[in-house]
């Protein structure tokens, strides 16, 4: 069988939620498990979690298949709701939700005339402190809080989120949301979230009651020019797959689609058996690093669907057979995006349902 897998370390999964807890020692923990699980499987990394105090999800049907994976935790919709009809689904499986603009607080206030279930509706609102993204820009915020606080199915105290559009850069743009966020909710009494990872690492005054790691529980660093383990993180996705061939080339030879890569000496050219199909990103340049046995060596040559290709070096010694680590424990994401002009996001959630994935609880 086809050896690409991605191997998902829940030892290391639970080291870096450790990791989180020691660094925000006052706040509550929401685990960011949308996407997914950032590409490592949704149910998977929930259920290896229950120290977590929340899992956070982008849509409701994340959200209900935790539900039904018997995730007994609270769980937050960051995007909120879309439909009216979802709102007794939100209340049956006791969903949390966010609320971003105001035809939502206008569906709630209709629903709440003729909801059939009268359990309360636990909601944070958005507050827009500098992403211009979702939320409730900051001159409507006193008069959507005001609102939601008269509404007799919301459980009161409403509570208060937000989110940096720049933590992992720019520090003074950061500390201007913490102020805005700070002055706009100041007579409001709810709990308040908005770090995310990168927030969590360079804003410690913004911890508050909640924090919300997404990459920092998988083991990444969300920070410019570093990498998880400058934080004692773990990787949890090692992807991996093996050398299926093994070929001399002479000097001026040509890899792969397009002639990209020539050969500036003679050398032995390793055929790896993983390409876009499952997930690498087929705009890797040429010299991404490449793990095999126990060194880097540079790609070259165009990423296929199924393979691409690797300079093992004149004098190699390498086999058929021989493990491949494209990102992982070897070779951590942070160091392969860049040359893919990318972000350790997108290759973790970039990886493809024909890898096979194999969960572990640490390498022995």
């Amino acid at each position: 069988m086809r050896s690409t897998k991605a191997v998902i370390d829940l030892a290391a999964l639970k080291h870096n939620f450790k990791t989180v807890k020691a660094i925000a020692n006052n706040s509550k923990v929401m685990a960011v498990v949308k996407a997914n699980g950032y590409g490592h499987g949704l149910v998977e990394i929930a259920s290896a979690l229950p120290e977590a105090d929340m899992f956070a999800v982008a849509t409701l049907e994340e959200a209900l298949s935790l539900r039904k994976a018997d995730i007994k935790q609270a769980i937050l919709l960051l995007e909120g709701f879309f439909e009216l009809e979802e709102l007794p689904i939100i209340q049956q499986q006791n969903l949390q939700l966010v609320l971003h603009h105001q035809s939502q607080i206008d569906l709630i206030k209709s629903y709440q005339e003729t909801a059939q279930i009268k359990a309360p509706i636990k909601v944070w609102m958005k507050c827009d402190s500098g992403m211009f993204r979702l939320g409730f820009a900051l001159d409507q915020v006193e008069s959507a809080h005001s609102q939601l606080s008269q509404l007799n199915i919301v459980e009161q105290p409403v509570k208060l989120m937000s989110h940096f559009s720049s933590a992992d850069s720019d520090q003074n743009f950061s500390e201007e949301q913490i102020e805005k966020f700070t002055n706009a909710t100041k007579e409001m009494l709810g709990q308040r979230s908005m770090a995310n990872s990168a927030g969590i690492l360079a804003h410690k005054r913004a911890h508050w009651d909640w924090v919300r790691p997404g990459l920092l529980i998988y083991g990444a660093s969300p920070m410019p020019y570093t990498q998880g383990s400058d934080y004692d993180l773990q990787p949890v996705m090692s992807l991996e797959s093996q050398l299926m061939a093994i070929k001399p080339i002479t000097k001026g030879e040509s890899v792969g689609y397009g002639r990209h890569w020539f050969a500036d000496q003679n050398t032995n050219i390793g055929l790896v058996a993983i390409g876009y199909g499952d997930g690498y990103p087929r705009h890797a340049k040429n010299g991404t690093p490449v793990w095999v046995n126990g060194r880097e060596v540079p790609l070259v040559g165009r990423v296929s669907m199924d393979m691409l290709a690797v300079d093992l070096g004149s004098d190699s010694q390498d086999s058929v057979g021989d493990r491949v680590v494209l990102w992982g424990k070897e070779l951590p994401m942070e160091k392969v995006a860049p040359h893919a002009e990318t972000i350790a996001y997108t290759l973790c959630c970039g990886v493809t349902r024909r890898v096979k994935f194999e969960y572990i609880n640490g390498y022995s």
